[in-house]
């Protein structure tokens, strides 16, 4: 069901109000109504139902008002129905405030049912109703994939819902499986996996007109990580069904491209994986061939999704894309670095770099450009193979984690992000659980460069 409505003289109005018209707001209000209000501070996600009043039947703050998200508290917290905002402060995008309020509607709804409808919103003037559909749905589908467990979605329930987003578009699906990876030449994938009961695999879309410009996605697509035989402590391996929030965001930008028909022939890939431990499981000091010919000493189990995905950036390189961005959860020094709010990106190409920091700032979906930085190199070199998997030294985990990754990415443009997936808490238009994260300002991006 849409959290959007078309316009009727029956929506409810709602007024926002930043803290600092706060005053004159309240005093407007009639002597009757004005006490509904008085708990009422104009803080982002703020709220007073005002059903008396002649004017406006209720408030909602916005603080600062420099955060179109705040008003992804309204799809939640108001009544039922339908409803009209009064009037959009300077500067609110109409598309972007109806994304805000269509990603606070989200509710996870596959093993519990929804707590209530969602308020609905009329579109404002100038909103694009179908580019606020398309990014809300790509959304749920990030969320719903991250949020389901992976008894479910493994590498299996993976598989099935990379086939179910290809039929939606009429892409072509390609899958590498079991024993066929090592036929196929992508011995990291079946390393990292091949302990598990579900056999890992590499999963390839194909969409578009040859013709248009080639672009590949490269999702981290690892189902569940306890760490391998470098087992994760309890408290670290609780939330371990995000792992592949990497290959959950790569879906829902593809979703993006493909709703929206951008001129380019995409080409994503996931490798699909569960990092279990079983008398088959890869080990410490183990020596890996990969597909790029690399030999790679494994220095810890727990370090596996960059094994994973250096064969898949190297099957993407071979088609010669001209654009190549991977997404994963791949360390958690970036969360000690930045946090779980803001998402750092590697890119040796400035002008990529500004274009991505660009779109991202259009649409407030935070990104920070972190250097790879080439002197940390050697802590990933290895006395007995070419690389090592995971640095001794405790420093620059995610640089170390990019520059692994570089080696595989080879000359292609290419920049990869190091996503964290999930909300600790909730906040407006973020609700606790998977979350999108740095692939709505890729996919501004993605839509300025390759315009129709």
């Amino acid at each position: 069901m849409s959290v959007f409505a078309t316009k009727t003289d029956q929506a409810l109005r709602l007024r926002l109000v930043t803290t600092d018209a706060l005053d004159a707001v309240l005093s407007g209000l009639s002597e009757a109504v004005r006490p509904l209000a008085a708990n009422f501070k104009a803080k982002p996600g703020d709220m007073a139902l005002l059903p008396a009043d002649g004017d406006v039947d209720a408030l909602l703050g916005l603080g600062a008002g420099d955060d179109v998200f705040a008003l992804g508290a309204a799809a939640m917290r108001l009544p039922e129905g339908d409803w009209a905002i009064e009037a959009l402060p300077a500067g609110f995008d109409p598309t972007l405030t109806a994304i805000a309020w269509g990603m606070g509607a989200y509710q996870f709804t596959r093993y519990k049912s929804a707590s209530r409808a969602p308020a609905r919103l009329v579109l404002p003037d100038g909103a694009d109703a179908g580019e606020a559909e398309r990014v809300v749905d790509a959304a749920v589908l990030t969320r719903d994939l991250v949020n389901t467990p992976a008894d479910a979605m493994g590498p299996e329930g993976l598989e099935a819902a990379f086939r179910a987003l290809a039929e939606r578009h009429g892409a072509d699906v390609r899958v590498t499986a079991g024993e066929a990876l090592i036929e196929e030449n992508y011995p990291m994938i079946h390393a990292v996996g091949r302990a598990a009961g579900e056999a890992p695999r590499l999963l390839e879309l194909e969409w578009g007109d040859q013709k248009h410009p080639r672009i590949a996605l490269v999702g981290k697509g690892v189902c569940f990580d306890s760490g391998g035989l470098d087992l994760k402590a309890a408290q670290f391996m609780r939330l371990m069904k995000k792992d592949m929030g990497g290959a959950a965001n790569a879906m829902g930008l593809a979703h993006m491209i493909m709703d929206a028909k951008l001129p380019v022939r995409l080409h994503l890939l996931i490798p699909a994986v569960e990092n279990a431990v079983s008398a088959g499981a890869f080990r410490p000091g183990d020596i890996l061939s990969s597909r790029q010919g690399l030999t790679v000493e494994i220095d810890n189990t727990d370090a596996e999704g960059r094994l994973v995905l250096g064969d898949a950036l190297t099957r993407a390189c071979e088609d010669a894309p001209e654009l190549l961005l991977d997404f994963a959860t791949l360390t958690g020094a970036a969360r000690v670095a930045l946090g779980p709010e803001v998402m750092p990106f590697y890119t040796d190409d400035d002008a990529l770099a500004e274009a991505i920091s660009e779109g991202a700032q259009k649409v407030k979906d935070p990104v920070w450009r972190m250097p790879l930085w080439d002197n940390y190199a050697k802590m990933l070199d290895s006395k007995v193979a070419d690389i090592v998997n995971g640095a001794a030294s405790p420093f620059a985990g995610s640089i170390t984690a990019a520059l692994f990754l570089k080696r595989f990415a080879g000359e292609t443009r290419w920049a990869h992000f190091d996503i964290f997936a999930w909300n600790p808490s909730a906040r407006p238009g973020h609700p606790e659980g998977g979350e999108i994260q740095a692939v709505r300002g890729v996919y501004q991006f993605i839509r300025d460069a390759y315009p129709h």
